[in-house]
């Protein structure tokens, strides 16, 4: 199979995960639409779908650092599927944490095992990489519409339907795991001497993903809400304000792969990082209709870093490549989730802009943290992970 089909199933493979991580922000609403949930109520389900996603997203790297397990992709693509599936069905609190946990479980194993497969299937192409990353956000933007279509003219009870990208995504991977089965013997020796990890860097870089993690899922699971308050509480304008949030990324993605072909990745980072504090204070507190163009503008850059933090968590921990997946593609992310029910409690004593004003503060951070992180170069990291590729080129 080559290079360009195993990608492209890879990425939308992705999409159909990643619709289930959208799916929760885009639930929100419903939820204290039928519930008459507060809002730090509301955000504890996006907590429930963060919380054992964190856990477990190291876990499952560690493990795929040891074994190749490409059997997690279809598995995980299912249970996350039939998480999201049987959250509107009980009227139970509880029950609903439950199956969205058990959703967020599904994507936390997807991530590092699927992380792993496409640096080897893209033989460490920035651009590649970003198209795998592309197709998790088209997953991002497609959930509220997905959600908005099958929920939004009935009930909570109709989310049995959103299976339906959970069967695609498992269908899609039968080809990834025939391209897989060959090569998986000689996997394991496509390995770097602990000695070329950069641990130190390492640890810089997954607490810019944190702080980048904590905006971006601050602005998804109450940007909806707050659309609706700042355009006449529609419901159109809380939908477009999320689709625009999930949508930026795929053009912020792509963006990031082309930037990295022709400046080094940490510089693009650091830009990126620098526009998105503008972006964000925009989204807060500029007036009006004018809030859309940010939303859009605010999700470009926070994802031109997203696919190149993967590559550069793998270039610095060279002989952890499940890991360093684990930890920038999983885990950092739903680490955002873990701040959003603080973020709810301010937002019930005070106001949704007094909770979401400081959210400007962490792309600053990133920043920050950026400028003291070097671009990886030395031979080591960027031989360690080729070596399966030919043999997966040709299966």
């Amino acid at each position: 199979m080559r290079r360009n089909t195993s990608i492209s199933l890879l990425a939308v493979g992705h999409a159909c995960v990643d619709i289930y991580q959208g799916a929760v922000a885009a639930l929100i609403p419903f939820f204290v639409a039928e519930r008459d949930y507060t809002y730090a109520v509301a955000s504890g389900i996006v907590l429930a779908a963060s919380l054992l996603s964190s856990v477990a997203q190291p876990v499952f790297g560690a493990l795929t650092d040891r074994w190749p397990m490409p059997w997690l992709l279809p598995v995980s693509t299912l249970l996350g599927g039939v998480g999201i599936a049987l959250s509107g069905l009980s009227g139970s609190y509880g029950l609903t944490l439950c199956f969205v946990a058990i959703s967020g479980i599904g994507v936390a194993a997807y991530h590092p095992e699927s992380a792993r497969v496409a640096r080897l299937a893209s033989a460490g192409s920035h651009s590649a990489m970003g198209w795998f990353s592309l197709g998790g956000n088209i997953g991002f933007a497609l959930a509220p519409l997905m959600v908005a279509a099958v929920i939004g003219h009935g009930s909570l009870h109709w989310t049995p339907v959103l299976v339906l990208p959970a069967l695609v995504g498992v269908t899609l991977c039968v080809p990834v795991l025939r391209m897989l089965a060959r090569p998986q013997a000689g996997t394991a020796k496509a390995r770097a001497a602990r000695g070329a990890d950069d641990v130190a860097s390492f640890v810089k870089l997954s607490l810019a993903v944190v702080f980048r993690s904590i905006v971006f899922v601050g602005l998804s699971t109450f940007i909806s809400l707050y659309a609706r308050q700042r355009v006449q509480d529609s419901t159109t304008a809380g939908t477009t304000a999320l689709f625009l949030l999930f949508l930026g990324g795929a053009v912020g993605s792509v963006l990031g792969g082309s930037l990295a072909n022709r400046y080094d990745r940490v510089r693009v980072c650091r830009w990126s990082y620098l526009l998105s504090v503008v972006a964000v204070a925009a989204v807060i507190h500029v007036p009006g209709p004018a809030m859309f163009l940010f939303v859009a503008l605010t999700s470009a850059c926070l994802y031109v870093p997203f696919s190149l933090q993967v590559t550069l968590g793998q270039d610095y921990l060279p002989s952890r490549i499940g890991t360093a997946s684990g930890v920038t593609l999983g885990l950092t992310v739903s680490i955002g989730g873990l701040i959003s029910p603080l973020l709810g409690h301010l937002a019930d004593t005070t106001s949704l802009k007094a909770a979401l004003t400081p959210l400007i503060a962490m792309p600053a951070l990133s920043w920050l943290l950026f400028r003291a992180l070097p671009e990886p170069t030395t031979p080591a990291l960027r031989t360690a992970a080729p070596v399966p590729v030919p043999a997966r080129q040709d299966a």
